[in-house]
């Protein structure tokens, strides 16, 4: 049977679902998304886009748009935790264009978000539909039938759980997942850029790290605005982006680290806290017309700064095999066959670096600089991230 055009059904409009979508629409394909959330807004906080996901954005489209609200970094590099002292990771700006083909930027989510709800409104104007949470699904075999919450019904060719790390899809597919407690917690803010110190306004990206914690900070929208995330090892387990925190709280986790630290923390607006938890990676995506992207498929801890990049190639991908074969069912396993390995792989290298980012050698600045000159030396990073950065998810075989 042949299935060229489908109608496709998109459960969640973050920025894996969206992804998709657009890509999709350029297709030809006929696509709506179903979003739970009364109105479109992506949490504030940064996320950083390397190479693998800028060519699929720019791919898509979408560069003169981002351009307009990125940061593109000089480079990056590691700081220790108590003395602040600095060793270059790596260059980015041109080099990563040099290196990879494409840039590595810091955005904030909610301008990713943005452009990305505009070009699919530009493509398909009501595809988009809020308040529409999902209830269950049936799939016959020749078509899948979507219940929503609302006791509407939609039928489509292909429906595609984009619904995130709690996402309902997944579990009716394949159960309750058990996540386990990593030992970690995260801190997430945004501070205005002209509160801290002149020093600190570099564009470049910091990764600081110590024993028992680490902290990631960079610019977003053009300068303006200063992302902190921290991660501290600590007994706390609530799975949520939305739950508060106070400075207090949070400059106690960090208590003897570099004044700098403490110096954003005093000026973060509102901190965030939610707990780390992994999860075993699927071993498989999709069942019949039904498959996962994006968090529903691949929850990861942020170690790598790879979620969102993930959920970027899975959209293309996915894209590529509906549009490459003429039966759903097996465009989907395609779609499996071509990232099942690929995000495993980058979920068990978040897992890895974690360890490496909270190792007891940082403790003191001699244990620290022979630590760091081993972990992170050039051939050390080139063979840790450049397949990560060279995967072309517009060419890789599907």
């Amino acid at each position: 049977m042949t299935e060229r055009l489908l109608r496709i059904l998109i459960v969640g409009a973050g920025i894996g679902g969206l992804t998709a979508a657009l890509a999709l629409l350029r297709e030809g394909h006929d696509v709506a998304v179903y979003e739970q959330a009364p109105r479109l807004a992506e949490l504030g906080a940064g996320v950083q886009i390397s190479a693998n996901g800028s060519r699929v954005l720019f791919a898509l489209g979408l560069e003169d748009a981002i351009r307009r609200v990125w940061c593109e970094p000089a480079g990056k590099e590691i700081r220790l935790w108590n003395t602040g002292e600095t060793w270059k990771l790596f260059d980015l700006g041109a080099e990563s264009v040099a290196r990879y083909g494409a840039p590595y930027f810091m955005i904030h989510r909610a301008d990713l978000h943005r452009v990305l709800i505009d070009a699919v409104r530009a493509l398909a104007p009501d595809a988009i539909h809020l308040n529409a949470r999902c209830a269950s699904f049936d799939d016959d075999g020749r078509a899948v039938t979507l219940r929503l919450a609302t006791h509407e019904h939609v039928t489509g060719g292909v429906l595609i759980g984009a619904d995130g790390v709690h996402s309902r899809i997944r579990n009716i597919l394949v159960g309750d997942d058990k996540p386990e407690f990593t030992g970690c917690m995260a801190w997430r803010g945004l501070v205005p850029t002209e509160k801290l110190p002149l020093h600190m306004r570099r564009n470049v990206g910091v990764n600081w790290v110590g024993p028992g914690g680490h902290v990631i900070n960079y610019l977003l929208r053009r300068g303006e605005i200063f992302n902190f995330v921290g991660v501290v090892e600590r007994d706390w387990r609530v799975e949520s982006w939305t739950e508060m925190g106070t400075r207090e709280e949070c400059a106690a986790d960090f208590s003897g680290w570099n004044h700098d630290i403490h110096a954003i923390i005093r000026n973060i607006e509102q901190p965030y806290k939610w707990a780390l938890l992994g999860r075993t990676p699927l071993t498989r995506f999709s069942h019949g017309r039904v498959t996962l992207l994006g968090d529903a498929a691949h929850p990861t801890l942020p170690m790598l700064a790879q979620g969102a990049n993930m959920a970027i190639e899975d959209g293309l991908v996915l894209a590529r095999c509906l549009a490459a074969y003429g039966d759903a069912e097996t465009a989907l396993a395609h779609y499996d066959a071509a990232r099942v390995a690929r995000t495993a792989k980058l979920v068990q290298g978040a897992n890895d670096m974690a360890r490496r980012f909270h190792n007891p050698a940082l403790a003191d600045a001699t244990g620290a600089k022979a630590y760091v000159d081993a972990q992170w030396s050039e051939a050390t990073v080139k063979q840790r991230y450049d397949w990560i950065f060279q995967y072309d998810a517009a060419r890789v075989a599907v």
